[in-house]
């Protein structure tokens, strides 16, 4: 099985997640590809990145009709995988995509998750609370933020001293094994 594959940027992503699904998708034996990019913006890093990587790129700005609108342009893709896009997925995709639909969060769920928890928001809130560990879950997505079935989680152990920022460091590693490994888990089921 060749899934065609659909990755949802945000305005100020990097990219770093897209490109690693772009290039599991690469391996002969990976059951889906990265078909398209979508972005509410032309001028972000994970852009320029999925055009590097040439992959079609379709804009879709936030505003009238944009659940209709991105559904549209997804129309064709068998997963549809987020990727810094801090919003919730509007319904109109959620419909079109039935359990097809993936985010990844840096933490473990269901703790630090939610509205407003992204980025150094998260850990930030990991280190503050004392945790002795975090990680990063792969989830359905829902109409709730963070509350869909987890998919996969991988885990890191605090190290003494650890802070916000050596804890992104360290998570964002885990999830660039993460999201492609869950993609595969879930086209091949």
């Amino acid at each position: 099985m060749d899934a065609r594959v659909a990755v949802v940027v945000g305005a100020k992503g990097r990219g770093s997640n897209m490109e690693r699904l772009v290039l599991a998708g690469r391996a002969k034996e990976y059951p889906g590809h990265v078909a398209l990019v979508v972005s509410p913006s032309l001028d972000s890093s994970a852009v320029a990145k999925a055009r590097e990587l040439g992959v079609q790129v379709a804009h879709v700005p936030r505003g009238e009709s944009y659940g209709a609108r991105l559904a549209r342009a997804l129309q064709g893709m068998d997963l549809v995988c987020l990727a810094g896009f801090m919003w919730l997925l509007p319904a109109e995709v959620l419909a079109a995509f039935p359990g097809r639909v993936l985010n990844i969060h840096p933490a473990l769920l269901p703790k630090f998750g939610g509205k407003g928890m992204y980025g150094h928001h998260v850990h930030d809130a990991v280190v503050a609370a004392g945790e002795t560990e975090s990680g990063c879950t792969v989830h359905h997505v829902t109409e709730k933020y963070d509350e869909g079935s987890v998919v996969l989680q991988k885990r890191h152990r605090l190290v003494p001293g650890e802070t916000p920022e050596s804890l992104a460091a360290a998570v964002l590693r885990l999830e660039h094994e993460a999201y492609p490994e869950a993609v595969s888990k879930v086209l091949g089921d």
